[in-house]
């Protein structure tokens, strides 16, 4: 069993909450043009868009070096505007064990917040967690 960890963080958000709700679930594809330093391409690997079940991949830079994060959508709940992804291929599950990462997008007052929880193991005290951020 490994070492279960949690990272959180909030950034408030000038967007449009329903927008930025709608690209991580029906245009995924579009990361790579609003982000293109992080993200340069996505690919549905399986499934239809915007569904559960549907299997995607990343493809993205990390501290100069080119990764693949290949994902399951584990949960979509367009009221609450919650998306979850679980890791089942990739560089990060070479790391990590049981990678889910969790995108929230909430209202404190009048500011809306974009939420990310990630949880995961890692197998052993050896394994950093800055690979993480």
């Amino acid at each position: 069993m490994g070492l279960k960890s949690v990272l959180c963080a909030k950034i408030e958000m000038k967007a449009n909450k329903d927008v930025f709700h709608d690209v991580f679930t029906n245009k995924p594809h579009h990361m790579s043009t609003m982000c293109p330093l992080h993200v340069q391409g996505f690919e549905l690997l399986d499934g239809v868009i915007g569904t559960v079940g549907s299997k995607i991949c990343w493809m993205y830079t990390f501290e100069g070096k080119k990764k693949i994060s290949k994902q399951i959508i584990d949960t979509i709940d367009h009221e609450k505007k919650v998306v979850i992804f679980k890791e089942f291929e990739g560089d990060v599950v070479d790391t990590y064990d049981n990678y889910k990462a969790t995108l929230h997008i909430e209202t404190k007052g009048k500011i809306d917040l974009v939420s990310w929880t990630i949880e995961y193991e890692r197998p052993n005290e050896n394994v950093s967690e800055s690979l993480l951020v």
